[in-house]
């Protein structure tokens, strides 16, 4: 992808934080539409944006969602839940999953028809956390971590299929989710800029702050990111010729 200008976007959790910032980019950056996506969207100020009700736990919610779009070229999971545990109630750690690993997935299959047909893009915003667990929000970590296990395997399974996926592994960001956190942090409309740059130099692995860029060098040349190449390759190889 060169450009997101002239295409149709979709957000999930877009009414603030990084969501927001991430309609206002696209918007800047030429889209030609931008769905909203939330469980309580908010009436847009552009006429380029179209307000969709869907909360990502929710499979109905998805469905009529998907039915809404009649075309889609970049798909942003975004929508998160945040929580600080130690993993001592399962409840908090399933509520979490429902959201940052279950809602991610359910949205992504939904849209895959509209993705497959126009060679489009999965973005999953997933946290550093995914690399390495804060264990006082264990079970926000566990999520990102499964999540991004499951991007990197949407990466080929997609892949096969036109779409490219990516994940982006942000560091602290200024946002609700982060208001209790005496931490520095940046800028979510910086971190929106960053994320559709490296989309649009098809950057498998988005590193969007300062504290992530820091680290982005020795993973991209690094032995794990070389076992996923590797293991992508093998099953590639196993799955024989698309048909």
């Amino acid at each position: 992808m060169a450009t997101i200008a002239d295409r149709a976007v979709l957000v999930t959790g877009a009414n603030r934080g990084i969501g927001r910032a991430l309609v206002q980019e696209a918007l800047d950056r030429g889209a030609a539409r931008v769905y909203a996506a939330a469980r309580q969207p908010v009436p847009p100020a552009d006429e380029r944006v179209v307000p969709l009700t869907l909360d990502v736990t929710s499979p109905e919610q998805i469905r009529q969602a998907a039915a809404a779009v009649p075309a889609l070229d970049v798909l942003v999971n975004n929508a998160g839940r945040y929580g600080e545990d130690v993993l001592g109630d399962p409840a908090v750690l399933e509520a979490i999953l429902a959201v940052n690993l279950h809602g991610t997935l359910g949205v992504t299959r939904a849209f895959t028809p509209h993705l497959v047909a126009a060679a489009g893009t999965v973005v999953n915003n997933l946290s550093l956390q995914a690399l390495a667990p804060l264990p006082l929000t264990a079970s926000y970590s566990l999520s990102k971590a499964a999540a991004f296990s499951m991007t990197q395997s949407l990466r080929t399974l997609l892949g096969d299929r036109g779409v490219r996926v990516h994940a982006v592994l942000t560091g602290p960001v200024d946002t609700d989710m982060t208001r209790g956190l005496d931490i520095p942090k940046v800028a979510p409309a910086s971190v929106a800029a960053a994320i559709f740059d490296g989309v649009e130099k098809d950057e498998e692995d988005i590193f969007p702050d300062p504290l992530s860029r820091g680290m982005a060098e020795s993973w991209h040349t690094g032995a794990v990111k070389a076992f996923e190449r590797e293991l992508a390759a093998m099953a590639r190889a196993a799955a024989g010729p698309a048909a």
